[in-house]
């Protein structure tokens, strides 16, 4: 005789066990297994923080309802990609060029195709796709803007470029820099190496090669141009042969850490507060676009303060196990949220549907952020880190 209790009880053992293959495909799918013990946690909450405060930023394209989210500046996200880009690339080139192997082409070649198979894969898959997308018209974006410069990152080297696949200026700066960095050392190393000139020397010249001449750059085309915010921009701020010294200052502060260990660690709360206050001072100063000061030294000193948290988030190892799963998570995804957040989501949101009040614009920007992390997540998981994978089958 089938009683209430037992009807009862099979749809809860039913549900039970729906629920269970439910979470452990979800978890199949989604969970990514990192290596904690092998990755420095605090540089995972930089990068995780980086990416964050980027798509915050490009989140308020879909603010028609002028919610005013968030109610504090935040620090430039790709100012902070671009130190830390640079303090991590600078930390692999140290290991390399110092080693007892003699430094030349070969180990050079291995670097960039290693760097290669991190980045190019990811982003010549989703330049093909917001290429499509531009051309059936889910995005309202010109397809004439669409030209051949995207596919050798020459869209924006020397000069300014908007519409088409924007989030793409900072990728062209750190390839070019990846490009141009191990070539000035070489050149560096050839040239010293006659002279009796110390390793260390050769190194810390290679980054103020490109400390000086991107300043150098950007200080003879500023004397030459008037701009407003907008243009400033994308004339200045957002061409690559400008802008080369701010990976540079990473670079920089590896190996500042690779010469003196113990300073770089007894300094780390000092340059932290330092470079909290100093970032804020900067985001709240008054900016006058076209102003010489503006122009040359704004995205400099942002960069620096940038710079002065580095010591602090390197000395983090690990952290509470809820938060390391989330940083870590995100920190693994951001190349991914990077490429995918404003054309391929906000875009085509924002160019098929207006919130039409504050309530659906809160929850056409959740929308957005989930479609944001889940399918970043599958980019990351199916795409990016199996093409990863493939660099340890490539030797040079």
């Amino acid at each position: 005789m089938v009683t209430t209790n037992s009807i009862t009880h099979l749809v809860s053992n039913t549900a039970s066990w729906s629920y269970g293959i439910l979470k452990r495909g979800t978890n199949a799918v989604f969970s990514l297994n990192p290596d904690y013990e092998h990755r420095v946690f605090g540089l995972d909450i930089m990068r995780a923080l980086a990416i964050i405060f980027v798509v915050v930023e490009h989140s308020s394209m879909l603010e028609k309802a002028h919610t005013a989210f968030p109610w504090i500046r935040l620090i430039n996200g790709v100012e902070l990609f671009f130190v830390l880009s640079g303090f991590l690339i600078g930390g692999l080139l140290i290991k390399i060029f110092f080693r007892d192997e003699p430094f030349g082409v070969r180990p050079m070649v291995n670097f960039w195709v290693r760097r290669w198979f991190r980045t190019l894969p990811n982003y010549y898959l989703i330049l093909i796709l917001n290429i499509v997308v531009v051309y059936f018209g889910f995005i309202k974006e010109d397809f004439a803007q669409v030209n051949w410069k995207f596919f050798l990152f020459l869209q924006n080297f020397s000069g300014p470029f908007y519409g088409f696949f924007w989030e793409s200026w900072s990728l062209s700066i750190e390839e070019w820099f990846y490009l141009l960095f191990p070539v000035i050392l070489l050149v560096t190393f050839l040239v010293f190496t006659y002279m009796k000139i110390p390793k260390k020397t050769m190194f810390l010249v290679s980054i103020i090669i490109l400390l000086v001449v991107p300043f150098l750059l950007r200080y003879f085309k500023a004397s030459k141009i008037n701009v407003d915010d907008y243009s400033l921009g994308i004339r200045i701020y957002k061409v690559v042969i400008y802008r080369l010294d701010s990976i540079a200052l990473g670079i920089l502060a590896a190996f500042i850490k690779f010469r003196s260990p113990r300073f770089w660690y007894k300094i780390r709360n000092w340059t932290f507060i330092a470079g909290i206050i100093f970032s804020y001072f900067l985001l709240y100063r008054v900016w006058p676009p076209d102003v010489v000061f503006t122009k040359v030294f704004r995205v400099f000193l942002q960069s620096i303060g940038c710079l002065l948290l580095l010591p602090k988030f390197d000395s983090i190892r690990k952290g509470p196990k809820i938060f390391l799963k989330v940083f870590t998570h995100i920190s693994l995804i951001s190349y991914s949220m990077y490429l995918l957040n404003l054309a391929l989501i906000a875009e085509i949101i924002t160019s098929n549907y207006s919130p039409h009040g504050p309530r659906s614009a809160w929850g056409i920007t959740g929308i957005y952020w989930i479609s944001v992390i889940v399918f970043s997540t599958l980019l990351y998981k199916y795409f990016e880190k199996p093409m990863m994978d493939l660099r340890d089958k490539v030797k040079f």
